[in-house]
């Protein structure tokens, strides 16, 4: 039996909520447990178990968030059979989240306006990649899956390049490949947090596997079937070039513990994300695509289509919530880390997490509905 692009939405949906709720764990890590910071990549030794793990659970939302951002662009563009009107939906789309993460997003972090420090982080970067793949679109697929790979694959080739010396190249190499510090005279300062280079590759990914998933010809299950291939296929990769230990990350250690040895194998850099950071992140989010097609009529599996059938909504939401509850938190308890107000176990993030989950469950069904009911609203398609 053939499935209509539209008819899976509904698993795209779920797992993008399933993303975003382990993403407000680490969102509450970085509200209530900021004495506890961890690096990119992390310090084994300094490092305790349950932070480690949580914070490597987290690492599967952005390749998440992007690659379904690729795919999503097809659907759109199969459901509305119009190069120019995909090419239009990501520009404006793109745009408008960059408008997001310049001032509603980075306001809800910093709580100073106007600013005097912008951190270009995940909505930045998702952002800049439609806008990357509304001009790429166009090309043959065979090109488009050659720049994706190559990208994916060589950019950590690219690591020991640096234009410090030529001003202009330093700061577009910066947004591009490198994190770090852009100053606009003494006005403000730009953190490239989430360098965009590998997530255009990511987001060209993405729509690469929709033209190849959703093809007409193929059904239900033969798409489960290529879905469940490039999974695996990407794990597979990972685990080689990973027991290489040659390129594509820092190289792992073995360790005095079993524990210690497999932290250190899965210790993988994020910003900007490595080749093995995107092989086991993305392979993990395809195969678990699959899982949830198999299980989305069931009933437990509505809450996670709700969130994610209102990604932005949320993020907005839950940040500005989470900001709320700092500052009331430490004018009821004070400062109880050093400078900071913080919780002393990972449990009670998880704890916390849970419990904004069930809290702002309402509030996304209602918006959901809302959504649904006024398509007619531009805006709305963006939230």
């Amino acid at each position: 039996m053939s499935t209509s692009p539209s008819q899976r939405l509904q698993a795209i949906d779920a797992l993008r909520g399933l993303v975003i709720l382990i993403m407000m764990v680490d969102h509450v890590r970085e509200t209530f447990y900021l004495h506890h910071q961890v690096p990119d990549p992390m310090i084994i030794s300094a490092t305790e178990e349950p932070l480690f793990f949580s914070r490597i659970l987290a690492h599967l939302c952005a390749p998440v968030f992007v690659i379904l951002t690729g795919l999503s662009a097809y659907l759109y563009q199969a459901k509305n059979n119009s190069l120019q009107m995909t090419r239009e939906f990501l520009i404006k789309r793109g745009l408008f989240l960059v408008f997001l993460e310049l001032l509603i997003i980075n306001f809800a972090w910093t709580g100073k306006f106007p600013p005097d420090v912008i951190y270009l982080q995940v909505i930045w970067a998702i952002g800049i990649s439609m806008l990357a793949l509304a001009a790429l679109i166009g090309l043959p697929q065979k090109l488009l899956w050659c720049i994706s790979l190559m990208i994916i694959f060589g950019h950590n080739l690219l690591d020991q390049i640096s234009f410090e010396n030529i001003p202009v190249l330093h700061q577009l190499w910066l947004i591009l490949h490198d994190r770090g510090w852009i100053e606009i005279g003494d006005i403000v300062r730009l953190r490239t947090s989430y360098p965009v280079l590998p997530w255009i590759g990511v987001i060209t990914l993405g729509y690469c596997i929709g033209h190849q998933v959703f093809a007409p010809s193929n059904d239900t299950a033969k798409r489960n079937q290529i879905l469940l291939r490039f999974g695996l296929s990407s794990i597979a990769l990972f685990f080689i070039l990973r027991i290489i230990n040659l390129y594509g990350d820092q190289a792992w250690q073995v360790m005095p513990a079993f524990s210690e040895t497999w932290m250190s194998f899965m210790n993988l850099t994020k910003y900007p994300p490595s080749l093995l950071f995107i092989l086991w992140n993305a392979g993990m989010g395809l195969i678990l695509l699959v899982l949830l097609q198999k299980v989305e009529t069931q009933k437990w599996v509505k809450p996670l289509i709700i969130f994610g059938s209102v990604p932005m909504f949320f993020y907005i939401v839950h940040l500005y919530l989470l900001k709320v509850l700092y500052l009331v938190a430490v004018q009821i308890f004070g400062t109880t880390q050093g400078q900071y107000y913080g919780v002393d176990q990972v449990s009670t993030l998880w704890l916390i997490s849970i419990l904004l989950s069930i809290l702002l469950y309402p509030l996304m069904l209602k918006f959901s509905k809302f959504k649904h009911q006024n398509k007619h609203i531009p805006i709305l398609k963006y939230l």
